[in-house]
This record gives structure tokens, sequence and C-alpha cells, in this order.
């Protein structure tokens, strides 16, 4: 079967933290017989920092960004058999949906895949006569990349007809343990974009335990920190390109998951990081989330922190043989249970479902 998935970025990571979720998701699609074309337009400098090329097992086409070009592009969907509009595309959302149903064929399964789910629910509460909640009913199936239960009867609640959470997880292929680099020598390293609904939680659980533990190395990763006042043992280093993900998980003694605001408290989210750095072998710890236990063991496969104390303590009483402990039980785990090649699986059944459906329908 054909599929036309429009999203942000394939090919670049930058400000684009979907892009780990889509290149683990689609390859392992691609493995199970499908042909992908990716549709993704040139916007926020990604083509300038691309950190993979167009890959063998997905046809990518990069558009400019314009309404012209879009809905060029967006006509293209009458070609395939599942279509996919993701959320945050990041250039006219709204006219993307709208002309992507209108060239899909009736028979085409029609996909809204939200990659933000807290942050879209939020924006479509607050405006009744948004487009995209007239163009639920044309929409066969929401799908989410967290959020669990709230998520699905939020939806549901506002017209949907079906919500289904395909979780975040693990690409072997591209993260997994590698050789400490000593650019990265740490006693806790986090790694996350400077975002408004997040920055208090990196001050809480990341820059004030730092300050407290002046005798402890920290390093903070991402865009946008550079004008952030912090303390002496922070070494910012900026953005860290994907290659440089192994090492930057695997060499600290630990590293830090925070959610964003809206996920941590929409639970049930874990954010690709949670993932790459249990890939990695790396000592998780995160801040405490509704469902953390679903997806990892609390004290033996991540540490869990409710504030930035937690965060403390964890840090003043861990050694380096029971980071290492942490870390081998979080990768055994993830390589069990959350692979994408998992995830690929719940999403190769929901389409077979539909189209088992739409036979005897037809029947």
């Amino acid at each position: 079967m054909k599929i036309a998935f429009y999203g942000s970025s394939l090919l670049s990571a930058y400000w684009n933290g979907a892009a780990t979720y889509y290149r683990g998701l689609l390859r392992n699609l691609a493995a199970r017989g499908y042909d992908i074309t990716f549709y993704e337009p040139d916007v926020y400098d990604r083509q300038k920092n691309r950190d993979i090329e167009p890959p063998e097992w997905c046809k990518v086409v990069v558009y400019d960004g314009t309404v012209e070009a879009l809905r060029a592009e967006a006509a293209k969907a009458a070609e395939a058999d599942i279509v996919v509009k993701t959320s945050g595309v990041g250039f006219e959302d709204n006219r993307l949906l709208d002309e992507v149903l209108r060239a899909a064929r009736p028979d085409a399964m029609k996909i809204f895949w939200d990659v933000d789910a807290p942050a879209t629910l939020a924006e479509l509460r607050a405006s009744p006569d948004h487009p995209q909640l007239k163009a639920l009913h044309e929409i066969d199936a929401v799908l989410t990349y967290g959020g669990g239960d709230p998520v699905v009867n939020a939806y549901t609640a506002i017209g949907a007809k079906r919500c289904i959470p395909i979780y975040n997880a693990l690409d072997p292929e591209t993260h997994h343990p590698v050789d400490p680099d000593p650019r990265f020598t740490a006693d806790l390293a986090f790694l996350g974009n400077r975002l408004p609904d997040r920055e208090a939680r990196v001050e809480s659980f990341f820059l004030n335990p730092a300050a407290g533990l002046p005798g402890q190395r920290f390093i903070l990763g991402g865009s946008g920190w550079g004008d952030k006042p912090m303390a002496g043992n922070i070494d910012y280093i900026g953005h860290v390109g994907t290659r440089d993900h192994n090492a930057f998980n695997v060499t600290p003694k630990a590293v830090l998951n925070i959610s964003r605001d809206s996920m941590a408290d929409m639970g049930f989210s874990p954010a690709t990081r949670v993932f790459e750095a249990c890939g990695a072998g790396a000592c998780l710890i995160t801040d405490a989330w509704l469902g953390v236990d679903f997806f990892l063991k609390p004290d033996e496969e991540v540490l869990v922190a409710r504030d930035g104390q937690d965060v403390a303590d964890i840090l003043s009483g861990l050694t380096p043989e029971r980071a290492k402990q942490i870390g081998e039980a979080g990768l055994a785990r993830v390589l069990r249970d959350h692979t994408y090649a998992d995830r690929a699986a719940e999403a190769d059944q929901i389409f077979r479902d539909f189209r088992a459906k739409q036979a005897e329908a037809a029947e």
C-alpha cells in the first residue's frame, strides 16, 4: 500500500523533535512493504541543517514554503491508499489539511497524526470554529504519539471516530551504546531546546540542582539557552546533532529527561529522548509524570524525580556502579518492549483493520 505522509521534516531534526519518531516508524513500516512518500516544506532553515540524506526506504519530497507549492504537493495525496497529515508541519497547517483531505480518494484511509496532542487539543478547545474540528468527520483515525486515555477520551469527545496512541520508541540502528566521548563528561547532562512551556521545569529540575551542587559538573545541550543565567559548573554546548546523541547519552554518569508542562500534565507522553537515552545504555533520570511505570520500572530501569531536590538527592547518592545497573536494565527493557518495529506492527494492524472493515462493508 502507498502512504502519502505530510509532516514537518524527515531529513532534519533542527527545531523538529518529531524527526526521530518519523524515521523510526516509517523505516519499519517500509520494511513491512509500505511504499512511503514523505512531503515536507522548506521552512525554518531545516534543509540547511539536514542531519540525514533522503533514505532508500522512503521517497522525500521537499517543497517550497508557498501556498502554490503546498497545493501542488497536496494534490498528490490522490495517489495514496493511506494519507497522513501530522500536527505541527509548520507552514499553513490548516490549509494543508484541507487540501490533502480534498485530494484523497474516497477509499483512502485518512489519518491525522498528532505529535503534540496536548497543544493541539488546547488549541481546538479555545476555538470552536477551528477548521480541524470541522475536518474530524472526514478523518478515519487520529493517531497520537502519546497521551493515553486522557487524549483518547478528549479526541473522542470532540468528534474523532477513533483515537489510538502509537507511542515514541527506540530505533536500535540509530540509538545504541557507543564509546564514551570526553566532550560530554559530566555528572548530569540535559538535552532540550528552550521552549516557553518547559523553561520553568528546566530551571527547577536542572539549573537549580546544578547551582546547589557546585562540586559536580553539568552539561546543557540544545538551542536557545545562550543568554540564560546559569551556574558556573554548567557547560552550555548549544545544538547537539543527532550523530552525537549516543555519545551525549552514554558518557555522563546520568542524563535527565524534562517533560514540557503540557506533556507532564497529560501523562503517558514519553519524549523520544526517553527511549534514545535508554537505547544508548544511559542511566536516565526523568521528571515524574503519570504513566512512567507503564514504560519503565522506577528505581530499576529509570530513576524518577518529583522536583529539583529529588534530582540533587539522586545525584548525591548515585555511584557509577548503580548508574551502570540502571542503564543496562533500561536498555534491556526498551529493546524488549519499546522499539519502532513494535510500533510499526501496531500501525500496520490499524491499517489492516481499516481495510478489512471496508471489505466487509462492500460485501
